[in-house]
């Protein structure tokens, strides 16, 4: 007896769930906004990109990263600034040679700010801007 393609189609998208959920990455270090719309991440691996004013490639997810002014954080520019902080995230690594950035955080699925002292005392984190 031949299953129906709706039960195949459910089968395989159940035994790709874990596969999926592997995918994300657990990334610490700088969290900076420095002005409106921007968003990187510096962690020891580089820059990783969140959002870009004016553009449409914003991380999906973005609420789980919440009000960063809210908890430990450096004012730098008006209301605008840096924290520290883990994400759980998926990247899109960059393969530009002409682009400076490590990547593009393409989801955020959790986010834990931590104390300036932490990423401070971090010595393969580069300094925050």
């Amino acid at each position: 007896m031949r299953a129906p393609l709706s039960s195949i189609l459910i089968a395989t998208a159940v035994a790709a769930l874990p596969s999926i959920a592997l995918a994300a990455e657990n990334r610490c270090g700088w969290v900076q906004n420095p002005t409106p719309g921007n968003y990187w991440l510096d962690d020891r691996d580089g820059t990783w990109i969140i959002a870009t004013q004016g553009s449409e490639d914003e991380a999906l997810g973005m609420e789980n990263m919440g009000d960063i002014s809210a908890g430990d954080y450096v004012k730098t520019n008006g209301y605008y600034g840096y924290a520290c902080g883990c994400m759980k995230v998926e990247t899109e690594r960059n393969t530009d040679p002409q682009d400076s950035a490590a990547g593009r955080i393409t989801a955020i699925y959790s986010f834990t700010q931590l104390t300036i002292a932490k990423c401070s005392a971090d010595k393969s984190l580069p300094a925050p801007e």
